[in-house]
């Protein structure tokens, strides 16, 4: 029977991957986890991935500063252990010797032996050093908060008075966050079932469907899952269901729908003829599995929102859904490799794409009809950016105004910000054709 690979060895293989090589955290965590059969050891490795990650800006910053010559590109499995051992003993605070010996261990074992007393003075000297290290380090908001300094800049810039909460709450640990199935439970029914478990749930103060938990757990061994009584959803993702204003009988789009969460619960609010699009083929399946396991029906293709020659029918929708595809900068929280792998760079190609999408899904929308735009990103070129100029443009397009009990009126639509009640950073802009419009 082959031995299994230590934790520090694995995370520091699988968090290269991730910060080096621009693997998503979840696939390689995929990868990684079954290779451990101890539940302890995937705790620890699940911690060392999701913090090494989220934290690499800054520790990746100190080993410039702990270091005579990088080693990032010539030895990134070892750059990438000394992440993970910063990690334990500054955000995990795990006891500094056994820390730090299970760590110069892990360099051996990953055939590095020569440098295992480099990863011994690497992280003693933090040990020594780690205040006047600390301090240098938090000087500079990028690297005080683990954010790529394009970003940190960006988020100053759209929002200079809230700029150190955004970046913050950024690494805070969110709740879980439940959405009750309305078609097979009440929310009640449902935290009561769940309170009997002994989870400590409470009731969100103003989302209908929300339930919220403290902490992360394993889901699908919570009661009702395997029924299909309740998904998994950021309260920030429960909020279009209710701008959407759903009626029995509707024709709705869901114009960029993986997971499928949104599309869901559309589908628990009213008896709605939905149709989720999805461009990757890949993703698809998992809409399909989230609706079966809900008792759900929904139409799902294949398809770019961009391009609705190939998917539509002509008949018009009187709801139409655009979760666009965006930078991810306002869930951060959740998925710490965003800081990682977005570029500024990208910014430019996205707007490009929303704004196709945007004027693409308009003409499917029926006169009288409502259009939402959402996006997680926390730029404002993404979000009132893109709906600005679209409304420019668009003699037929009007916005719809509304408020949320969390968040800030942006030029036009609504604006979450990472914490604001708790929630995911997210963007809501609501438009109205005229029913005068041809369709």
């Amino acid at each position: 029977m082959s031995r299994a690979p230590s934790v520090r060895a694995l995370a520091a293989e699988a968090l290269a991957d991730i910060a080096l090589s621009g693997h998503s955290l979840r696939d390689v965590a995929d990868r990684a986890l079954p290779r451990l059969p101890d539940p302890r050891d995937r705790a620890l490795l699940t911690a060392l991935l999701n913090d090494g990650a989220r934290w690499w800006p800054r520790f990746d910053a100190a080993l410039d500063l702990l270091l005579d010559k990088p080693i990032r590109r010539s030895e990134p499995a070892i750059h990438a252990l000394l992440v993970s051992g910063l990690v334990q003993l500054d955000i995990l605070e795990l006891p500094g010797y056994a820390a730090v010996a299970a760590t110069v261990e892990a360099a051996r074992e990953l055939r590095r032996p020569r440098l295992a007393g480099l990863v011994n003075a690497v992280l003693r000297r933090w040990q020594r050093e780690r205040e006047a290290l600390s301090a240098t380090l938090d000087a500079t908001p990028a690297t005080r908060h683990a954010h790529p300094s394009w970003l940190a800049d960006a988020i100053a810039r759209d929002w200079p008075d809230q700029v150190d909460d955004v970046l913050a709450a950024a690494n805070t640990e969110p709740p879980l966050m439940l959405r009750a199935n309305r078609r097979r439970t009440t929310r009640d029914t449902l935290a009561e079932r769940l309170r009997d478990a002994g989870q400590d749930v409470t009731l969100h103060p103003w989302l209908a469907d929300g339930l919220v938990l403290p902490h992360s757990t394993d889901v699908t061994r919570l009661p009702g899952f395997a029924e299909g009584l309740f998904a998994v959803q950021d309260g920030a993702a429960q909020v279009p269901a209710d701008l959407l204003d759903l009626a029995d009988g509707q024709r709705v789009l869901d114009a960029c729908a993986a997971p499928g969460g949104k599309a869901c619960h559309a589908l628990e609010r009213a008896n709605v003829n939905l149709l989720a699009v999805e461009f990757e083929a890949k993703r698809a399946p998992r809409i399909r599995q989230n609706l079966e396991r809900l008792g759900l029906n929904a139409e799902v293709v294949v398809g770019d929102a961009a391009d609705p020659s190939a998917w539509w029918d002509g008949r018009p929708f009187d709801r139409v859904m655009i979760d666009a595809p965006c930078s991810a900068t306002g869930v951060i929280r959740r998925r710490p490799d965003v800081r990682l792998h977005r570029r500024a760079a990208d910014i430019d190609a996205l707007v490009a794409q929303q704004e196709r999408i945007l004027a693409a899904c308009w003409k499917t929308l029926a006169p009288g009809g409502r259009l939402l735009y959402v996006t997680c990103s926390l730029l404002r070129r993404e979000n009132e950016g893109v709906v600005n100029a679209f409304l420019a443009g668009t003699p037929d397009a009007s916005p719809i105004p509304f408020t949320l009990p969390v968040g800030r009126p942006a030029k036009v639509g609504w604006q979450v910000l990472p914490g604001d009640g708790d929630l995911d950073g997210m963007y809501y802009a609501l438009l109205e054709r005229s029913r005068t419009s041809a369709a």
